[in-house]
């Protein structure tokens, strides 16, 4: 029972509960210990859907620690994966079959497809995407470039969007970094850049396939007000979890004032 169940209510009653295909939250891990990691369980198990052990960090784990820490997160009904740079590592040195496997023997559920860095054309990344898929993985596909340099034409960027989708994955993440600055749907002081949103969403024929990379609180909170509290989030650092959740059900200033203007 939680603490205050049965004396108020969450202002925001459309709220998805787990397992849910909408409303995810993606966790970003940069190295939690096994304490923390149940910490994090204890905390926020039911808000948290995916954990993923961003960049190369898992390949400094100690094999049984690695499989320990996966253990506690998929026992408290959390998916987890390795992040979408190291994918790209076992892609451009020819060893991604291998990469699945040891994925699996460490007991990943989740494999994110990502050419943020490498290059991978078409054959190859719907190659990498479905044998993820056969191996019995989910698989979350992202797009778009670490460079802003390289950023993709936004027609393209929805293509490819498209494309992951027919191919097997669940979602799509919209490319923004740890950071959240001057990438993707934001500019270099991580204010989120309201055309580039519209131009995605109209070229999208469902946003719900999408996961937006929020590391900030100002990003969350016009991404939830954009599109409701399911929006799908991303890149969010654990100590968040919880004041995401708030946002999330209206119990912060700014969702608050919206359910409270919307239900009196």
């Amino acid at each position: 029972m939680k603490a205050w169940e049965g004396c108020i209510a969450s202002p925001v009653a459309e709220r998805s509960e787990k397992p849910r295909n909408i409303g995810l939250t993606m966790v970003i891990d940069k190295g939690l210990g096994l304490s923390a990691t149940r910490d994090l369980v204890d905390v926020a198990s039911p808000y948290a859907d995916i954990v993923k052990f961003t960049f190369g960090t898992s390949a400094f784990y100690d094999k049984e620690f690695c499989r320990e820490k996966i253990r506690i997160l998929r026992d408290a009904g959390i998916w987890v994966m390795p992040g979408g740079t190291f994918l790209e590592v076992a892609v451009w040195q020819g060893r991604y079959f291998e990469y699945l496997k040891r994925a699996k023997e460490l007991g990943f559920d989740t494999i994110e497809v990502s050419d943020g860095t490498i290059d991978m054309d078409l054959g190859t990344r719907e190659e990498v995407i479905k044998r993820a898929r056969d191996e019995g993985f989910t698989v979350i596909s992202e797009v778009g470039k670490k460079d802003p340099s390289e950023a993709l034409p936004m027609e393209t960027l929805c293509r490819l969007v498209e494309r992951d989708v027919e191919w097997g994955t669940f979602k799509v993440i919209v490319e923004a970094r740890e950071a959240g600055r001057g990438i993707g749907i934001y500019d270099k002081e991580g204010k989120v850049k309201e055309g580039e949103v519209d131009r995605i969403v109209s070229l999208i024929g469902d946003p719900n396939v999408l996961i937006w990379e929020a590391p900030l609180k100002a990003q969350q909170q016009y991404l939830i007000l954009r599109f409701g509290a399911n929006v799908n989030l991303g890149n969010v650092p654990p100590e968040d979890i919880l004041a995401l959740e708030a946002l999330r059900q209206g119990l912060r200033g700014d969702t608050l004032k919206k359910a409270y203007r919307e239900g009196r």
